[in-house]
C-alpha cells in the first residue's frame, strides 16, 4: 500500500493505493475463484478516526482512494484496509 498525507492551509489531502485483487461475486463466478475484495477502509489521526470507507465488490483492482480533511496539525496519519477473508494491511506515514 502507498499512502502519501500533505497539509496546505489546515487541510489534509490524502491519496492511499491499496494493492488488492479486488474479485468481486461476479468475477469469482466467471473465473472459478473465491470473492475477495476490500470491505472496510479507515484512516486515523491520533485516536481520531478522519475517513471510513465500507467497500463492495464492485471496486477495481489496486484502488486508489482520496480524501481531505481538516484539524491535523502535522502528526502521524495511519491508513488500514480490511478484506472479505479478514486480511488486514496497516501503513503509518508522517503528515508532510
Amino acid at each position: 500500500m502507498k499512502v502519501k498525507a500533505k497539509e496546505k492551509d489546515g487541510i489534509v489531502k490524502v491519496k492511499v493505493l491499496a494493492k488488492h485483487q479486488n474479485i468481486g461475486p461476479e468475477e469469482a463466478k466467471k473465473k472459478s475463484k473465491e470473492a475477495n475484495f476490500i470491505t472496510t477502509v479507515i484512516a486515523k489521526v491520533g485516536d481520531k478516526v478522519v475517513y471510513e470507507m465500507n467497500g463492495s465488490g464492485f471496486m477495481s483492482k489496486n484502488p486508489l482512494y482520496k480524501f481531505k480533511f481538516k484539524g491535523a496539525k502535522g502528526g502521524e496519519l495511519e491508513v488500514t484496509w480490511t478484506d472479505l477473508k479478514g486480511n488486514t494491511k496497516t501503513k503509518k506515514v508522517k503528515i508532510k
